[in-house]
C-alpha cells in the first residue's frame, strides 16, 4: 500500500474513532467497558492457545499443551479472566437495577430486559450446532468426533447459566458480603478434598464460587471498593492464597481444565480459582483510573466500545472459529499446531501464528450472526456503549448494550 493509501486508512480510521467518540455519554464510566473488553478477549485467546483438536485418522480429539507442557501454566493465569468479566457483571448489573428502581421500572421488566439481551444470541449457536451435529452424524462422521465438537461450542453456554442466574438473583446479592459465599466455596473443598466428601459436592462451588467476584461488584457500586487499598488487599491476599494452595494443599498451578488430569481449579470451580479470581479483581481495581486515562485516545476508546457492542457474539462464536479453521484446514492435509499433538515449543509457535486465522473466521461469524446481539434488547430504556448518532454526512453510529 502507497503512503497516500495508508494515510488515507489513517485518516478514515480516526474519523470513525472521533464519531463513536462523539457519541459516547459524557459519564459513561470507560474503565468498565474496558475492563470487560478485556476479560472476553482474554478468554477467547486462552482458548484458542490451550484447546488443541488432534487428528487421529478420521478422530478428532481434545488436547492442550498444558498436558505437555505444565510449566506453561502461567499461561492460563494471564488468559483465564472470568472472574473480572462476574466483576463487571455485578457492578453493572447492581448499579443497572439501582437506576431502575429510581425510575420506577419493576424487577420483572428490567430482568426480562438484561435476560433478552443476554440470551438472544445464544438461540443462533443453538441452532447451528443443531443441524451441524444431525448433519455430521448423517454423513458417517464418528460419535466421538461429534461429541467433542458439540461439547467445544456449547461449552460456553454453563457460563451464561450461571450469570443469567446471578443477575436474576441480583436484589438479594446487592448487599451480599462476598466473604459468605468464598466461605461455601472453602467449606465444599475441605468436605470433598480433606474429608473425603462426595466429589458431587463441588458442584455447590459453580454458584458459590462466581458470587464472589458478582458480590465484589456490588461493593463496587456501593462506593465500598473506591480506595486503591483496597485493590492492594485483595490483589496481595488473593495472590498469596492461591501460592499457598498450590504450594502446600495439592491444588493444580493451571487456572484451566486439562485433559487427563485428576483434578481441576475450573470444572468445578476450587478454592483456588477463586482467590486466584479475588487477585485479578484487585489488580482490576487498581487499573481503573490508568485506563480511564488511556481510554481519553479516541482510537483505542473505539476499540473497546467495538468489541463491547459484540462481545457476547465474539464469547459464544470463538470456539466455533476455532473449530471451522480446523475442519478446512483438514482438506489440506494434517497441518502442524492445528491438528498436532500439542507436545513441544514447536506447537505453541506455529499455534501463534494460526491466531489471526481464528480471527479472521471469528470475524466472519460476526459478520453472519451479530444481528442477534445488535436486536436483542428488550423495551424501556437500554443501556448502550455509544447512543444513536446520525451526523449529517458519516450515517449512524453503532449501538451496544451491556453485556
Amino acid at each position: 500500500m502507497t503512503d497516500i493509501g495508508v494515510r488515507a486508512v489513517r485518516q478514515e480510521v480516526r474519523r470513525g474513532a472521533d464519531r463513536i467518540g462523539a457519541a459516547t455519554p459524557p459519564g459513561r464510566d470507560r474503565a468498565v467497558d474496558a475492563l470487560r473488553a478485556a476479560a472476553v478477549l482474554g478468554v477467547v485467546v486462552g482458548h484458542w492457545l490451550v484447546t488443541a483438536l488432534v487428528s487421529d485418522g478420521r478422530t478428532l480429539r481434545t488436547a492442550s499443551p498444558l498436558q505437555h507442557m505444565p510449566w506453561l501454566a502461567p499461561i492460563s493465569w494471564m488468559f483465564q479472566t472470568l472472574a473480572v468479566f462476574f466483576l463487571v457483571g455485578g457492578h453493572v448489573a447492581t448499579r443497572g437495577h439501582a437506576s431502575a428502581r429510581a425510575r420506577g421500572v419493576p424487577y420483572r421488566q428490567w430482568l426480562t430486559g438484561r435476560l433478552t439481551r443476554l440470551c438472544k444470541p445464544v438461540v443462533a449457536v443453538l441452532g447451528l450446532w443443531t443441524v451441524a451435529a444431525l448433519a455430521l452424524l448423517l454423513s458417517g462422521a464418528e460419535f466421538g468426533t461429534v461429541r467433542t465438537l458439540v461439547k467445544l461450542a456449547l461449552a460456553p453456554l454453563w457460563f451464561l447459566l450461571v450469570f443469567a442466574g446471578l443477575t436474576a438473583a441480583t436484589p438479594l446479592l446487592t448487599r451480599l458480603n462476598p466473604l459468605w459465599p468464598l466461605a461455601v466455596v472453602l467449606h465444599v473443598d475441605l468436605l470433598r478434598f480433606g474429608l473425603g466428601g462426595p466429589s458431587w459436592l463441588g458442584w455447590v462451588n459453580v454458584a458459590a464460587a462466581w458470587t464472589v467476584p458478582y458480590t465484589l461488584g456490588a461493593a463496587w457500586t456501593r462506593g465500598e471498593l473506591e480506595r486503591r487499598r483496597a485493590g492492594w488487599v485483595l490483589l496481595g491476599a488473593g495472590a498469596a492464597a492461591t501460592a499457598a494452595l498450590v504450594a502446600w494443599a495439592g491444588y493444580p498451578a493451571s487456572m484451566v481444565g486439562v485433559p487427563g488430569e485428576g483434578m481441576s481449579n475450573l470444572d468445578p470451580p476450587s478454592l483456588a480459582v477463586v482467590t486466584f479470581g479475588l487477585a485479578q479483581c484487585g489488580l482490576a481495581l487498581l487499573l481503573r483510573e490508568r485506563l480511564r486515562h488511556a481510554l481519553r485516545r479516541p482510537v483505542a476508546w473505539a476499540a473497546v466500545a467495538l468489541v463491547n457492542i459484540s462481545a457476547m457474539t465474539v464469547f459464544l462464536w470463538h470456539q466455533t472459529a476455532l473449530m471451522a479453521t480446523t475442519a478446512t484446514g483438514l482438506l489440506a492435509g494434517r497441518l502442524p499446531g492445528l491438528h498436532t499433538p500439542p507436545d513441544g515449543l514447536g506447537w505453541v509457535g506455529v499455534r501463534l501464528l494460526w491466531l489471526p486465522v481464528f480471527a479472521l473466521a471469528l470475524a466472519v461469524c460476526w459478520a453472519a450472526f451479530h444481528s442477534f446481539e445488535r436486536n436483542g434488547g428488550g423495551r424501556g430504556r437500554r443501556a448502550r456503549v455509544v447512543r444513536s448518532h446520525r451526523p449529517s454526512d458519516r450515517g449512524t453510529a453503532a449501538k451496544a448494550r451491556h453485556v
